[in-house]
This record gives C-alpha cells, structure tokens and sequence, in this order.
C-alpha cells in the first residue's frame, strides 16, 4: 500500500521543453481544464506527453487536442480515452483576446505546462506563439552555449 501511494505525487509540474525551442512565446494564460476522473489520477503520476499538443476554438470554446495522458492503470471500464479533446475553462475576456491574435497569420496556442495548483486542481499553462525560423533557433542555441561557457568559467 505504501508503493501506490509513492507513485502519486502531491505537486506536479510537466513541461513541453520542446515547444520553447520550437516556437516564440507571445503571451502566457493559465486556464482550468475539464478531466474526468481517471485522468487527474494519471497527472498526479505524471504520466502526461504534450509535445503534439494544440488548441483550437470551436463555437467561441477554445478546446486541447492531442494531449496524451496516459490510461490510469488501477481504472476499470470507466478509463478514459488518452487522446480526447479536453475543454480549456479560461474568462470571457482571455477567450476574446486569444481568439482575436490566434486569427493572424503564422500564430497558435499551445500547451507549455501542466501542473497541480496550491488547491489541487489541475491547470494547464498555454501560450500564444509564433513559429521560429532556422535561424531563430541557431541564434537560441548560440545563446544557451555562450551562457554555459561563462558559467564553466565562473562569471
């Protein structure tokens, strides 16, 4: 009984570490998202992949797609799907403006993270973002070298 309990963690943060190589973040929002049961099981264990993740608005709703949180293993015939679309629960307001930038070209909103607030509820961080070009990523990964080099050197 003691392992079960082991493998269910109190605070959970998940990053999409691919997403900030792959895209420039415009704006940041924290939204509520719609589980079932199953599925906030599977998060508290950390069993969740984002790097296809996407939203899209449908009917003035804005909904995640292909966020993959795996089957909950001790879940009876009542498991959940792993890739169902799962509604994001943001204000009004925040809904109006991502769906107004989310309309020009070359912007999309996409999962960054996921964790387990203070209260215990699971919340998805999503960005709108633009995609980098090849030379955007050069310039990051130039960046990131030049700063382990001053680290390495103790400055």
């Amino acid at each position: 009984m003691a392992k079960a309990k082991d493998r269910i963690q109190k605070f959970v943060n998940i990053v999409n570490r691919k997403a900030s190589f792959e895209y420039q973040f415009l704006d940041k929002y924290t939204a509520g998202v719609l589980l079932k049961g199953t599925e906030i099981k599977s998060i508290r264990e950390g069993k969740v992949n984002m790097q296809d993740g996407y939203c899209l608005f449908q009917n003035g709703e804005l909904w995640l797609h292909n966020l993959h949180i795996a089957t909950y293993t001790e879940g009876t015939h009542y498991n959940h799907e792993p890739l169902r679309t799962r509604k994001l629960l943001l204000n009004k307001n925040e809904l109006r403006k991502l769906e107004n930038k989310s309309e020009e070209q070359g912007v999309t909103i996409i999962p960054t993270r996921v964790f387990i607030n203070d209260r215990g509820f699971a919340k998805i961080e999503i960005a709108l973002a633009r995609g980098k070009k090849l030379y955007d990523k050069r310039q990051d990964i130039k960046e990131k070298d030049v700063k382990r080099e001053m680290d390495r050197s103790g400055y």
